[in-house]
């Protein structure tokens, strides 16, 4: 009948274990949220800015391409220079659990700690 209370103790080790990632995590969505990568496409003529987490911060785009008011090559440069933006954000994002986790390798990890695993950042 009181075998039930070892169980007790280690569900508060797990609450607290928990509580110790959970502040883990928002330490570690400020660090990423904090930092800065660009992604480019067309040698240059358009760069994209995104934080740790894939969020777009700026886009620039070459002046002499906007003038020739080429939008074809426009709409062609701009999801490249946001897809390598993202991936360098995911990169960034790898790193930051992988010295969280202290180089565990556990199988979706990353996702279920918020990885970002295949969501596209929000243009």
């Amino acid at each position: 009948m009181l075998k039930g209370l070892g169980q007790l103790a280690n569900i508060g080790n797990l609450m607290k274990q928990a509580q110790e990632m959970n502040a883990k995590m928002q330490g570690l969505t400020e660090q990423l949220k904090a930092k800065r990568v660009t992604g480019a496409a067309g040698g240059g003529l358009v760069e994209v800015d995104v934080n740790g987490l894939g969020e777009v911060l700026a886009v620039r785009l070459d002046e002499g391409l906007v003038a020739k008011g080429d939008r074809e090559m426009l709409e062609d440069l701009l999801p490249s220079a946001f897809n390598a933006a993202k991936a360098k954000a995911q990169e960034l994002h790898q790193q930051a659990i992988a010295e969280m986790t202290g180089d565990l390798n556990l199988p979706g990890l990353g996702d279920m700690l918020g990885g970002m695993g295949g969501q596209p950042p929000t243009p």
